[in-house]
């Protein structure tokens, strides 16, 4: 973000000397900033795109990393798909990147790491795009050991540690158990909530309530769309939000912070 400026200030200069080359700069800043916006817009975008086939295409695969894909399997697909409330025709391309994933040969390797390279440093769509992932195999009757190891190769890709899938499936099974089942024992609840927030018990006030906010920040709904979460998977963002601030209000509650 610097051509426009220079350009500007030199224009500037020829023009009005110092006072033109200042005033040239500002003008080229205004430049470098209207076309940084506007690449930030194109990227997102194409990111959006990609996270979106990517997403179903590895879910397909995931779901047949056993040998064959059951009814419960293809079930979990499409109530993430109802979850994320797609339109008919976004439904459509789902279940074509669905199929394209569960094919034999499909490029898992390259898939991942094209996705990755897009991406790039934003771990925060990485972590929501393993989180997807786990949730939809969970929801198809948990882990198994090819599930799990076709997880773990996402979880490579994406650079994401086992610390951080083993902290997602705490988010998830406390979620889960909150919407179909009701509370559970105080105890696990509460241990629970410490993992959710991957902090120990013994964490001070101060260090609890860094990592919510921290992890609030993080998983913010828009600016994770702004980052290129397609629109559609916004929901999958704002369980999360939803379950860490529950455990954060449960450990509150627990030590008698307000």
């Amino acid at each position: 973000m610097w051509q426009g400026k220079l350009i500007g200030a030199i224009i500037g200069y020829l023009i009005g000397r110092i006072p033109g080359a200042l005033i040239g700069a500002f003008i080229g800043h205004l430049f470098d900033v209207e076309r940084q916006q506007r690449r930030g817009s194109a990227n997102a975008a194409s990111v959006q795109q990609e996270f979106f086939r990517t997403t179903f295409q590895v879910m397909g695969h995931t779901a047949k990393a056993d040998g064959r894909v059951s009814e419960q399997e293809i079930q979990a697909a499409r109530t993430v798909m109802a979850q994320f409330r797609l339109s008919e025709s976004d439904v459509r391309r789902a279940i074509e990147f669905f199929s394209q994933g569960k094919a034999s040969g499909f490029p898992l390797g390259v898939t991942l790491n094209n996705l990755a390279r897009m991406i790039g440093n934003r771990l925060d769509l990485r972590l929501m795009f393993v989180q997807i992932q786990l949730q939809t195999t969970l929801l198809s009757g948990g882990l198994n050991p090819a599930s799990r190891a076709v997880l773990m190769r996402v979880c490579q890709a994406m650079g994401v540690s086992e610390y951080q899938f083993a902290q997602m499936e705490s988010m998830l099974g406390m979620q889960n158990r909150t919407a179909n089942s009701g509370p559970r024992n105080g105890v696990n609840r509460l241990d629970e909530a410490y993992r959710v927030l991957g902090v120990p018990s013994a964490a001070s006030n101060a260090e609890v309530t860094k990592a919510y906010r921290r992890l609030m920040n993080q998983n913010h709904p828009d600016k994770l769309v702004a980052k290129g979460l397609p629109e559609s998977m916004m929901k999958a963002a704002e369980e999360k939000t939803r379950t860490i601030r529950a455990a954060y209000e449960l450990i509150c509650e627990a030590r008698g912070i307000r």
